[in-house]
């Protein structure tokens, strides 16, 4: 069996992280992580990729976050 080798075209992955399509990935799985209201979603584009941030909006949702690492628990069950 002979060995495989890829190559991987750089600046082909790099506008395929930076996409369109993969802002509305990434935008996707943040609001699926925020739930309901009282987290803001947000998505840019970097140098390299898509990045998107959810944070809380509300001082009940902080409070919330807080007391039960609300954000990081619903990441971890994604």
């Amino acid at each position: 069996m002979g060995k495989l080798e890829v190559v991987l075209n750089r600046e082909g992955v790099r506008s395929l992280l930076r996409s369109a399509e993969m802002e509305a990935i990434c935008r996707e799985q943040a609001e699926k992580m925020a739930g309901s209201s009282g987290y803001d979603v947000t998505t840019h584009v970097g140098v390299n990729r898509v990045n998107a941030s959810v944070a809380t909006a509300t001082s009940e949702s902080y409070d919330d976050n807080l007391k039960n690492n609300t954000l990081l628990r619903r990441m971890n069950n994604d």
